[in-house]
């Protein structure tokens, strides 16, 4: 069973920064390529897909609205996504979920939040001034 555990969030003024973290256990990337990543979802909006990265490869995706300004990333050593978010506007206030499944890379680049079956807990993320 994967478990995802996500930490990092907080509140921040327009213009600042945050990183989030995702720590992974449960699985193995030796026969196995997956799909991880960050989502999102705000009050009264559907949930949706902020960055995926594939393991197999390392390939990222992103959604337009955060292209540029955040970066996702796989530490393989310590089975640990992270996103780091820059320029963060008030629009980017949300509960950020960290997710995983087993599938090829065709879906990591979709980033469809129904695709994914290993989700966290969720971490707040708040831009405010």
């Amino acid at each position: 069973q994967v478990q995802l555990v996500e930490s990092g969030g907080g509140s921040v003024q327009p213009g600042g920064s945050l990183r989030l973290s995702c720590v992974a256990s449960g699985y193995s990337y030796t026969y196995s390529t997956y799909c991880m990543g960050w989502f999102r979802q705000a009050p009264e909006k559907e949930r949706e897909g902020v960055a995926t990265v594939a393991t197999g490869d390392g390939r990222t995706y992103y959604a337009d609205s955060v292209k540029d300004r955040f970066t996702i990333s796989h530490d393989y050593a310590k089975n640990t996504i992270y996103l780091q978010m820059n320029s963060l506007r008030p629009e980017d206030t949300a509960m950020y979920y960290c997710a995983a499944v087993r599938a090829p890379i065709s879906v990591c680049a979709q980033r469809r939040p129904r695709d994914y079956n290993y989700w966290g807990q969720g971490t707040q993320v708040t831009v405010s001034s």
